[in-house]
């Protein structure tokens, strides 16, 4: 599980800065010289360049030059922190309008959107969202993407269960390729050169009379995508998959009758 959760501090006081409705809080400590907006780009830039775990309070007043303690007057912790790095990084994803495309070219692009999120902030990716920022990003990002499903005719609850489900793929899928990346970068060798490096072995090992159909699969799988595992393919295979089943669901889905006017029956 994440260790990174949304939702963990204090909800009363987190929708008041997620909202930027902070006038009316007393506050205490030195005098502020920075916004709001300013601590939370430090923190994503902090995150995006280090990873989630190295956005700690201290780290991120010596980002931005302030004491520690100053920071605190402008959010509680960590916890509300994330909820406003979240929501800020949702507020920046394009929206064109894409009312005349097909449902399913939208809800690719809405995948593709939060992939792309994912690419550009793998820490997003790592955050538990269970109990999601309810700010104006968050909101935004939820009305946009629901409308991706205009015209299917999947009532609310449905139409909520398969955004869910388009998005929990691609945060999976933007995770795997997260591992690959992050072992790619660590490794001495690229793919290939390791394959080639202990092919020896592996043939001594992989003996294809006691696994025929994983030596088959895996040596062609290997060699169309030149590595064991390749994010791309994995994202557009496992995507059109999605799309697929949302598309049986779709098609068995009743169609709502047009509403006609009092009094006058249907023809």
């Amino acid at each position: 599980m994440p260790d990174h959760r949304t939702g963990g501090g204090d909800p009363a006081h987190t929708l008041r800065l997620l909202w930027r409705q902070t006038d009316d809080v007393p506050r205490r400590g030195p005098r502020q010289g920075r916004s709001l907006d300013d601590i939370v780009t430090a923190a994503i830039e902090l995150a995006d360049a280090e990873g989630l775990d190295a956005v700690t309070m201290r780290a991120l007043a010596q980002a931005i030059g302030v004491a520690p303690m100053t920071l605190y007057t402008y959010v509680p912790g960590k916890a509300e922190l994330l909820d406003l790095m979240l929501d800020a990084i949702y507020t920046g994803m394009p929206r064109p309008d894409r009312s005349g495309d097909p449902w399913r070219a939208r809800v690719a692009a809405v995948a593709t959107d939060n992939r792309d999120l994912f690419t550009a902030h793998p820490w997003a990716a790592e955050v538990a969202t269970g109990r999601p920022p309810l700010g104006p990003g968050q909101m935004t990002k939820y009305e946009y993407e629901l409308r991706a499903f205009d015209g299917t005719g999947l009532d609310d609850v449905t139409r909520d269960a398969a955004l869910t489900y388009v998005l929990d793929f691609v945060r999976a899928a933007a995770r795997s390729a997260a591992e690959a990346r992050s072992a790619q970068q660590e490794s001495a060798w690229t793919d290939e050169q390791w394959w080639t490096a202990n092919a020896p072995l592996l043939t001594q090992v992989l003996d294809e009379r006691r696994f025929p159909t994983a030596v088959r699969v895996g040596a062609a799988a290997g060699a169309a995508q030149n590595a064991a595992y390749h994010p791309d393919h994995a994202y557009e295979f496992g995507l059109a998959r999605v799309l697929d089943g949302l598309t049986t669901l779709i098609a068995a889905t009743p169609t709502t009758p047009p509403a006609h006017p009092a009094g006058q029956p249907p023809h």
